[in-house]
């Protein structure tokens, strides 16, 4: 094995966050990543991100050079890509993978190994403020579930779970982005409607979600209180929670988490 420290096999969005969050981290220096991509357009762009990095000409070089291995391929073409690679793995291999919906089991069926652990993050990795939930299989060892969660921990926050309850992170924090995105765009909606500009309440509207967000992870404090602590008798934040409610927001939010983790669960078979 060479001097890399851990290998992608795919070169998207997701693998370069990650990628990122190493070198930002200094878990690994550019020079002991490695890549292999089929789009020549991707290998240049990983070549001008982190110069000095190994981009391979073949996944089989990358299990021939690589002791580590994160599967970072879409989960409707990793089958494809996995075809023929068994042949390359040993127990030497710790293999991570990221494509949502692919269950352990056929994983270990592909690779011929059970030396494996499942990670769902999220789109948010790529501002270094993603949520992953990881699932080690059995023979995956202690050593490599701290490695494994030392390089997510460099794209945000990291939480241990069963297999099973990936469906569940899936539903919550791997869609959930495209929730609050879309609480954001009703936000400035809102703000536009009560007269601001377009570029003054996107910006309060963000920055609003954001420090929320902020608020509860730094205290610690339940969402319930802190929503109490702004909410006076007779003012307008009751008014407006007062609305939301009848209009079933809460419910709207729940529903929306267990519809996602059931086409989760759809998608695994």
């Amino acid at each position: 094995m060479s001097k890399i420290s851990f290998g992608f096999l795919g070169g998207g969005q997701m693998a370069t966050a990650i990628a990122k969050g190493a070198v930002v981290s200094k878990l690994a220096a550019p020079n002991e990543i490695g890549f292999f991509d089929t789009s020549e357009k991707q290998t240049a762009s990983l070549r001008e991100k982190f110069p000095g990095c190994t981009v391979f000409t073949s996944a089989e070089d990358l299990f021939r050079n690589c002791q580590r291995i994160i599967l970072a391929v879409k989960p409707q073409t990793l089958s494809a890509v996995a075809s023929g690679l068994s042949s390359f793995v040993s127990r030497d291999h710790l293999i991570v993978s990221i494509a949502a919906g692919v269950p352990t089991a056929k994983l270990i069926g592909w690779f011929g190994t059970d030396r494996m652990i499942r990670v769902m993050p999220n789109t948010p990795c790529q501002s270094l403020q993603g949520a992953s939930g990881i699932a080690a299989a059995k023979s995956a060892t202690s050593d490599d579930c701290l490695w494994c969660e030392s390089l997510f921990s460099a794209v945000g926050k990291v939480v241990r779970v069963s297999e099973e309850q990936l469906h569940a992170v899936t539903g919550l924090s791997g869609s959930g982005p495209a929730y609050v995105l879309m609480m954001i765009e009703a936000l400035s909606d809102g703000g536009v409607m009560a007269g601001l500009s377009r570029e003054a309440a996107m910006e309060l509207a963000t920055q609003t979600v954001l420090g929320a967000a902020a608020m509860v992870q730094e205290t610690g404090i339940h969402p319930a209180i802190l929503r109490e602590q702004v909410t006076s008798p007779a003012g307008t934040t009751i008014a407006a929670l007062s609305t939301m409610e009848r209009a079933g927001f809460r419910s709207a939010v729940i529903d929306g988490v267990m519809a996602a983790v059931n086409r989760s669960k759809e998608l695994a078979g």
